[in-house]
């Protein structure tokens, strides 16, 4: 059985929430002004860059790693490939596997923008992480 919720922790759920958004608020205005990306593509670029295989990442597996169904993880390669941040390409043995990976390009990319994401992190963090902390008392 789960212990009663107390004020306290109604209001560290919803500070949370609200850093949480703070930060995804500077995320996507700031990936809209920089690089024309949404926030769903540069989570994909940051999956394929921290999750890829020599092959690259599976589609099935892109989707899992956005929580996003298969058609949307399609839609997203799409555009990255039409970016030229991302290539595609067919399984040889399987050829209804489809790998993505990224470019130089996608890759170069991905660097600027999540070392400014990373600074984010790291400035907001105990906005965060004290919330956090007092959920797990």
């Amino acid at each position: 059985m789960t212990s009663p919720l107390h004020t306290e922790d109604y209001a560290a759920l919803a500070t949370f929430r609200y850093a949480l958004r703070k930060f995804l608020r500077f995320s996507k205005v700031f990936l809209a002004a920089k690089a024309k990306l949404t926030p769903e593509q540069y989570e994909a670029l940051l999956a394929l860059k921290a999750f890829s295989t020599n092959k690259g990442l599976l589609v099935g597996e892109l989707s899992e790693r956005l929580q996003v169904k298969h058609h949307t993880a399609v839609s997203l390669t799409d555009k990255l490939v039409a970016r030229k941040l991302a290539t595609r390409r067919r399984g040889r043995s399987d050829r209804r596997q489809v790998y993505v990976k990224l470019t130089g390009a996608g890759s170069k990319l991905l660097t600027s923008l999540a070392a400014v994401h990373r600074e984010e992190i790291r400035v907001r963090s105990s906005e965060m992480i004290d919330p956090l902390k007092r959920l797990q008392r």
